[in-house]
C-alpha cells in the first residue's frame, strides 16, 4: 500500500509522529489516505520529500503533485489516493489536521513496518 511505504520512508527520515488517516469511509474526503508527519526543520522536510520523491522513482511508482516546498513548514504530496503531509511540528499543532479528519480510521507502523490501528484510548490523546 502507498500510504504504508510514504510512512515507512518519513520514519526512515527520523520524521516523528507519523500517522496514517484512513479516509476511504469519509464521504467528502480530498483522498483515500493522509500520511501525517512532523519534522524539527525545514531541513528535515526537505530530506524527507526528498527521499519519498527517489524511493518513488526507484519504485516506479507517479511522481506526486508537490505543493509548498518553497514556505518549509509544510510539504504536501499528492499521490491523488495518497496525501502526504510532512509538517513543522509548530505548522502540525496549528492546523491539528488530525482533529479536523477525526472520523478518519488511524493507523501508525509497528517497528516490523506493519500497520496498526490505533485504540480509541490512545487516539484521544493524540487528538488534544
Amino acid at each position: 500500500m502507498l500510504a504504508s511505504f510514504c510512512a515507512k520512508i518519513t520514519e526512515e527520515k527520523l520524521a516523528h509522529e507519523v500517522l496514517i488517516l484512513n479516509l476511504t469511509e469519509i464521504e467528502v474526503s480530498p483522498s483515500d489516505y493522509f500520511v501525517i508527519c512532523s519534522c524539527d526543520s525545514d531541513v528535515q522536510i526537505a530530506a524527507v520529500v526528498d527521499e519519498i520523491m527517489f524511493e518513488c522513482r526507484e519504485s516506479d511508482i507517479k511522481k506526486p503533485r508537490v505543493e509548498g516546498l518553497k514556505g518549509g513548514t509544510w510539504v504536501i504530496l499528492d499521490f491523488f489516493d495518497v496525501v502526504v503531509h510532512v509538517m513543522h511540528k509548530k505548522a502540525r499543532d496549528f492546523y491539528k489536521l488530525e482533529k479536523l479528519w477525526g472520523d478518519a480510521v488511524f493507523s501508525k507502523l509497528s517497528k516490523s513496518g506493519r500497520t496498526i490501528t490505533i485504540k480509541n484510548d490512545e487516539l484521544k490523546s493524540l487528538l488534544m
